[in-house]
């Protein structure tokens, strides 16, 4: 069993009024939940990963809880999702790779049944280090209003020896989107992997 003790978790939330065009009814809400933790395979070549991803998965559901409290508490308003995580530089891209079951499962459990891919980017990165979490629609992947990212990082970390695993929710389209395509409204059974 892996441990990956928690240094620090972060929730950040975004209130999106107006991209220079007219203002919306209601403003596109995105938040990040990340988590600050020990990397237990830091410095050293490890065969066999896979098994870790069990004992991230209380950690994917914590960092869902926060999300979907910070968004108002309602999980069927939440309409978009990704995830992400950044290595220190003592891991590797393999250590990010841990995050794409417990992170991506437990954001599709807590909003009940999420039909689509969970977008996903990774990296290894020095302190300090930002990502582009990119967003894309909980229940079809080709729902265009809703391919976005949202930049994240926290000042403090990843350490060399630390993961930086992040969760991202949002409520709405891209605030002014008109690129056409499969809409929300129109998503069948058959389309969250089209």
């Amino acid at each position: 069993m892996a441990e990956f003790p928690v240094r620090k978790i972060q929730v950040i939330t975004e209130e999106i009024f107006h991209e220079g065009g007219p203002a919306p009814e209601e403003p596109r809400l995105r938040a990040a939940a990340m988590a600050l933790v020990k990397n237990p395979f830091a410095g050293r070549y490890v065969e066999r990963l896979q098994s870790a991803m069990e004992d991230l998965k209380p950690l994917g559901l914590l960092l869902s809880d926060k999300l979907i409290d910070a968004l108002g508490g309602v999980p069927s308003r939440i309409d978009g999702y990704g995830k992400g995580a950044i290595a220190g530089t003592a891991g590797e891209l393999e250590h990010c790779a841990l995050w794409h079951v417990p992170g991506g499962y437990a954001m599709r459990d807590r909003l009940g049944g999420a039909k689509a891919i969970v977008p996903s980017a990774t990296k290894v990165g020095a302190f300090g280090s930002r990502l582009d979490v990119p967003l894309g629609h909980t229940n079809a992947a080709y729902v265009r209003s809703h391919f976005d990212a949202m930049e994240v990082g926290i000042a403090d970390g990843p350490r060399p020896d630390e993961i930086l695993f992040i969760l991202a929710m949002s409520i709405g389209p891209r605030v002014h989107n008109r690129m056409g395509g499969l809409a929300a409204d129109e998503i069948k059974a058959w389309d969250g992997l089209r």
